[in-house]
């Protein structure tokens, strides 16, 4: 009994409830349902468990009282109610005939069911096992009245959140709070897997996003789990991503394009010999994506995203045939900073010229819509969000990003956001915001001529904000297209960044915030802040993570800065410049000395010493 605890106290954590009052609805412990007379009088109505009982036998024999481990209410559907039972050992998950309720879980669950139902609708959850990593999940679904339970496939040996159990019997979409952590540990599980199919480095993405079109298409998502065969399967998800790309407004060569990079997929080995009930197989990563990832990605308050973090986890987890597809995975919390620079609205209509994977175009499509309504959502993912991205595969995981999200796809398009027909296009269209993170070391353009692009596509008052490498604010590069940046924009403000925050990778960058269309005037001062620490740690693992949930204060100080112009020593600066000079706080700000300490100048000593000692200056043996 006291290794089932642990069984019971996974259940809890999994689900992520509290015994007690919940949100949703309550939780009662071992069938004490106080308040609910319907559900106490059936308990003691069927007394105990007995040994042995077929399934279409309702003779009470049992003595004492029913007790599964837990019955769940909803707020929501008074006629609805979940219970659990739970077993310590998967060995005592299910009998073959369901028929010994006191031994399995699986039998259990049905037992208390199928007298419930008399007066609820019933989701009967059995679960098998005490850790994570070895556990079994049964789901079942007993409409009032009805004879025999359905069991829902697509949640087995899955532990859901009660509502998205509801969800999931009403044939409605599932919501999840965004889980970093989960993303990172699923995308680890899957690289593994795709890596024994042999799936290249540039195909993973790809694979994930053709699944996450695919389950856009309701005939796919409610039928996927019933097909018995790989070939069969394949062909319906191609089926499935042909028909939601036809209803996107996306050119014909482009849909094209998508399926055959999915084709490639379809021609692996390796995965067709995968039974499609076992873990690695094909079903096995649709189930994986419909059930864990996008019940997050259509949450309501879901600005992150998801592809992007698959695909540097894969990334990080790997050997690597190759640069793969070249994502800059900007983090989530200087897409959000940079989109509050840009003073985004509900009216924001906001363009990215280099798009990615759309990470921009998703952090602004949540902030615009959470201060909108139901009709202002619909034009904002109509006619406010427009992207350009040259390289196919990644086009392919932006209008994923877009289509998973209800609309904003038809405004992403594949090309050169240097070609004049594009420009023109863009130009017609009204744009009030500039967010780019640009190609960095082309040989053909510089990262200033992306973001002078950017402002020429914007209208007169409109803002770009970039982040760049920090070599682009010293006044010694780039001479020509300063010159021209200030000539026909104002350099409003530039933030010098954390060193770190692109880790693993080393760039250090800052952010430029640009008002389009009218010349820089060197008599009035631009904003210079100095931005050095965000509150985030290095995690093995998880990156770089806001630890001890210091950004929030961070961001409110540094916007609060930049918006008052107020001049701190050690923070931020107010400085008249020109093309030619350096754009950097670090060049005009007052240092703060009451911060020093005696560490401080210990670390710099030591620093300068290690520089004379490398350089020869000094012998290190003296």
């Amino acid at each position: 009994m006291a290794n089932e605890r642990y069984s019971e106290n996974l259940v809890l954590k999994e689900m992520g409830v509290e015994l007690g009052e919940n949100d949703f609805g309550y939780v009662f412990p071992q069938g004490e349902a106080d308040n609910f007379d319907k559900i106490e009088e059936k308990l003691k109505e069927m007394g105990g468990k007995p040994i042995e009982c077929a399934l279409d036998d309702y003779e009470t024999v049992g003595t004492g009282r029913a007790k599964p481990e837990y019955i769940v209410t909803f707020n929501e559907d008074k006629n609805t109610i979940l219970l659990v039972e739970c077993k310590k050992s998967i060995k005592e998950h299910s009998s073959e005939d369901k028929n010994k309720p006191q031994k399995y879980a699986v039998d259990g669950a049905l037992f208390y069911a199928k007298h419930l139902k008399d007066e609820y609708n019933v989701l009967a959850v059995a679960v098998s096992g005490t850790s994570k990593d070895n556990f079994k999940v049964n789901t079942f679904y007993w409409k009032k009245g009805f004879e025999t339970p359905l069991e829902l496939k697509k949640a087995k040996d899955t532990l859901l959140e009660p509502l998205n159990y509801l969800n999931l019997a009403n044939g409605k979409k599932m919501e999840r709070k965004f889980s970093l952590q989960e993303i990172r540990e699923l995308s680890q599980i899957m690289h593994e897997k795709l890596r024994q199919i042999k799936i290249s480095e540039k195909d993973k993405p790809i694979f994930i996003a053709g699944i996450l079109i695919a389950l856009q298409n309701p005939d796919f998502r409610t039928d996927w789990n019933n097909i018995s065969k790989f070939t069969t399967l394949v062909n319906e998800m191609i089926n499935a991503i042909d028909s939601t790309l036809d209803n996107s407004d996306i050119k014909r060569e482009k849909i094209e394009a998508i399926k055959s990079s999915f084709r490639r997929i379809k021609s692996n080995e390796k995965i067709k010999t995968i039974p499609l009930g076992e873990n690695g197989s094909l079903a096995w990563f649709i189930e994986q994506l419909e059930m864990r990832i996008l019940p997050m990605m259509n949450h309501y308050e879901y600005t992150e995203d998801a592809l992007s973090v698959f695909y540097h986890e894969f990334i990080k987890y790997s050997s690597t045939d190759g640069k793969g597809l070249g994502i800059v995975l900007t983090p989530k919390h200087l897409t959000d900073f940079m989109c509050k620079l840009g003073e985004i609205n509900k009216q924001s209509k906001v363009i990215d010229i280099c798009c990615g994977s759309a990470s921009f175009l998703v952090t602004a499509m949540g902030l615009m819509c959470k201060e909108a309504n139901a009709s202002e959502i619909l034009e904002i993912k109509k006619n406010g969000l427009y992207g350009v991205e040259l390289d196919t595969d990644l086009y392919t995981l932006a209008i994923t990003n877009m289509i998973i999200r209800k609309d904003g796809k038809s405004n992403i398009v594949c090309g050169d956001c240097f070609s004049q027909e594009i420009f023109n296009n863009l130009k017609n269209k009204h744009l009030s915001l500039g967010l780019i993170n640009p190609p960095y070391s082309q040989q053909d353009k510089c990262e200033l001529e992306f973001v002078e692009r950017l402002l020429n596509v914007l209208e007169p008052r409109g803002l770009a904000v970039a982040v760049v490498p920090m070599s682009c604010a010293i006044g010694t590069k780039f001479k020509e297209v300063r010159e021209r940046l200030f000539k026909f924009h104002t350099l409003k403000a530039v933030f010098s960044m954390p060193d770190d925050i692109f880790y693993p990778t080393g760039t250090n960058v800052c952010v430029m915030v640009w008002e389009a269309h009218k010349s820089h005037d060197s008599n009035k001062p631009t904003f210079f802040g100095y931005c050095k620490d965000d509150g985030f740690v290095k995690r093995k693992k998880m990156g770089r993570i806001d630890c001890y949930n210091k950004w929030d204060e961070i961001e409110k100080e540094w916007l609060d800065l930049y918006e008052n112009k107020k001049v701190i020593d050690g923070k931020s600066a107010l400085q008249c410049v020109t093309h030619e000079d350096e754009w950097l706080c670090e060049a005009y700000m007052k240092t703060d000395y009451s911060t020093l300490t005696q560490e401080d100048f210990q670390k710099t000593v030591n620093e300068y010493l290690a520089y004379l000692v490398k350089n020869g200056e000094i012998n290190e043996s003296k």
